[in-house]
């Protein structure tokens, strides 16, 4: 007989409340406070957020574009109008960061292989830009090109941390958690679970369902 695996039991995920959500952003500031608020706004997962590039924003329609997400796939996501002016005066901040570094003879950023063939001067335009840029210039070590890289993750990681601790939250929570507070949210609003589900880049809505069990659910007897 063949030996048959045990299902791996999937564990609800840890959800901060929306006032849990708001003793945390208390507790941050300047780039690490908007990079939480598009975690939380647009349910995005940690490296999502990081690599998200100024063409990727659409303020006309409200979207924000992921692209080459989790399983190599294409989405688009809620853009919330109250991040919406901090966005927009931190996009006129890269400009500025990028018109001084092509100026000093730099402003071209990496482009995967593949695009950087079929759009050759991609890398040196504005919408090709990192929304969150590095604060320094770095050597690429694929290529050996000095240019801006996207910010490093682990700042963002630690202020989280530092911000929760500071706001009393005895939950463990991570960048990851304003994702699945996003989605838990979502549906305590009413927004379809189909919906959710392309909002969150799920193949199968067996994985978005897990967020009804962690829902604000009126139980009291």
């Amino acid at each position: 007989l063949e030996p048959v695996r045990a299902k791996k039991s999937i564990r609800p995920p840890v959800v901060m409340t929306k006032n849990e959500v708001l003793r945390v952003f208390a507790h941050m500031q300047g780039i690490h406070l908007l990079m939480a608020k598009v975690l939380y706004g647009c349910g995005l997962r940690l490296m999502e957020c990081i690599r998200l590039r100024i063409q990727d924003i659409d303020f006309g329609q409200n979207l924000i574009y992921i692209r080459d997400a989790k399983g190599g796939k294409d989405r688009t996501t809620v853009f919330p109008k109250s991040i919406q002016m901090d966005i927009q005066s931190h996009v006129a901040k890269v400009r500025q960061i990028y018109e001084q570094d092509a100026a000093n003879g730099y402003g071209k950023v990496y482009i995967p292989e593949a695009l950087s063939k079929k759009y050759p001067n991609a890398s040196g335009e504005f919408r090709w830009q990192y929304l969150f840029p590095a604060k320094n210039l770095s050597i690429d070590p694929r290529s050996g090109v000095k240019r801006r890289h996207h910010t490093i993750e682990s700042c963002l990681q630690k202020a989280v941390k530092v911000a929760v601790d500071r706001a009393e939250i005895t939950k463990r929570i991570s960048c990851h958690t304003f994702r699945h507070s996003f989605a838990t949210h979502m549906l305590e609003n009413g927004v379809n679970i189909r919906v959710l589900q392309e909002l969150m880049g799920h193949a199968d809505v067996k994985t978005t369902e897990i967020y009804t069990h962690v829902m604000e659910k009126d139980i009291s007897l």
